[in-house]
């Protein structure tokens, strides 16, 4: 997400893009606002630039289904995951991912960071 927002990824930017139902966790929606003011607030972004993060991202809102941060998904957060160590934040979004219904086999899992991208092929979960 952040990728495609604030570096315009081509990869990322197709990812969002690609035709199936899109789901997050709403700890995305967070931790994207939190990453485009720090963005701002650094001078990376001027503020037609913030004004277009923004809206990139009330756009992909409206076109996912949001997840969002509850009790079934704190708890498997405090169990191990297949490749440990796991950070937090990111453990809540393989939380997420975990209760979706779909199969593993049928959810592609759209990550930048290695240790998401490694437990999400280790639960059987393919990776862009």
């Amino acid at each position: 997400m952040l990728a495609a927002l604030l570096e315009h990824d081509p990869s990322a930017l197709a990812a969002l893009k690609a035709d199936g139902r899109h789901v997050t966790s709403a700890l995305t929606l967070a931790e994207a606002s939190r990453a485009i003011i720090r963005a701002r607030v650094a001078g990376r972004l001027t503020a037609a630039l913030e004004q277009a993060a923004v809206r990139g991202l009330r756009t992909f809102e409206r076109r996912c289904f949001i997840v969002e941060v509850n009790s079934v998904v704190l708890a498997r957060i405090g169990r191990p995951f297949p490749v440990e160590p796991v950070r937090t934040l990111d453990a809540v979004h393989l939380a997420t991912a975990e209760l979706l219904d779909d199969s593993p086999s049928l959810v592609t899992i759209v990550t930048r960071d290695a240790r998401v991208r490694d437990n999400a092929r280790a639960l059987g979960y393919s990776v862009e």
